[in-house]
């Protein structure tokens, strides 16, 4: 599976764990949207980038990192076929999958740790879509209704 990671500043340190995890773990190829240091930076762009990558097809999937989650996750969604998904604990994580879909996993560098992010990153990854009743509502949510 192809993988993008992107972050902003305050995603930084949490995104470069996160990414040397998957580089030592996933399958596919990992390709690090940015950005490269903790030098201030915007996240819209780094979210912009990576939401049309993913909803594009390049990556299958995609996880987002700032300081507290909420804009990365913001500006992805504003993407049609883009579901990306704020999660702070495992539950919500591999409930983002089976019932949502969500191609995007968007977490916070100063709220959780580096060990949860990096189960919350195999969970994401591990976990299929359970479809059924949840794919009407994908449909819906896709369709903008």
């Amino acid at each position: 599976m192809d993988i993008v990671i992107g972050s902003d500043h305050a995603g930084f340190d949490l995104k470069e764990a996160c990414r040397e995890h998957l580089e030592k773990s996933a399958g596919g190829r990992v390709e690090d949207a940015g950005v490269f240091s903790r030098d201030s930076a915007d996240y819209p762009k780094v979210a912009h980038q990576m939401a049309l990558a993913v909803a594009g097809g390049a990556y299958a999937r995609g996880i987002l990192i700032c300081g507290t989650g909420l804009g990365m996750s913001i500006a992805a969604n504003r993407h049609k076929g883009v579901r990306a998904a704020l999660c702070h604990n495992l539950y919500t994580c591999r409930m983002s999958r089976l019932h949502n879909d969500a191609n995007i996993l968007v977490m916070g560098g100063r709220v959780i740790g580096v060990g949860i992010a990096l189960e919350m990153v195999d969970l994401f990854l591990s976990t299929d879509f359970e479809g059924g009743r949840h794919l009407t509502r994908v449909d819906q949510i896709d369709a903008g209704c």
